[in-house]
């Protein structure tokens, strides 16, 4: 993957977050069930996103975490850079100390085209674009598994 596993969490965790009525707020144990992340590692992720000002915490039996921006202003690279920097980006991908336009890799060119499109693409999608993706996928799923009951229904 082009993040860490904690950046595929918090991106994963706000999806969820995404659907969150206004106003209210999900708890993490419930995040972490539906959208299969550990509660405990989720808890510190969330944790770190609020102090950094990504969402809003509230303690108490109907607390838990809800988007401070909405989804749509929310991109993936937002996400990234706050949980994982960009330095891994910038890195060389031959490793070498020092990479650049004056001093190249033998990868450098090809990475540098690579890199400026992945850095596009996380910048131009939103959470809002990933939240209503994930949901018209569910929606086909769940007509498929109708589909399907309907014909071993009528087979038996």
């Amino acid at each position: 993957m082009i993040y860490s596993r904690s950046a595929e969490y918090a991106i994963r965790a706000f999806v969820h977050l995404a659907a969150v009525p206004e106003g209210k707020y999900a708890m993490v144990k419930q995040i972490a069930q539906e959208a299969d992340i550990p509660s405990h590692f989720l808890a510190k992720i969330l944790q770190q996103l609020a102090r950094k000002g990504f969402l809003r915490s509230s303690k108490g039996p109907t607390g838990g975490f809800c988007l401070r921006l909405p989804a749509a202003e929310l991109s993936i690279l937002n996400i990234v850079d706050a949980v994982d920097g960009l330095a891994d980006f910038e890195r060389c991908p031959a490793g070498m100390a020092e990479c650049n336009d004056q001093a190249p890799c033998g990868m450098h060119d090809s990475w540098k085209a690579l890199r400026n499109r992945i850095m596009e693409y996380l910048e131009r999608t939103t959470i809002l674009d990933l939240a209503k993706g994930f949901e018209q996928k569910r929606k086909n799923l769940e007509k498929i598994t109708k589909k399907a009951k309907r014909s071993t229904t009528k087979k038996a």
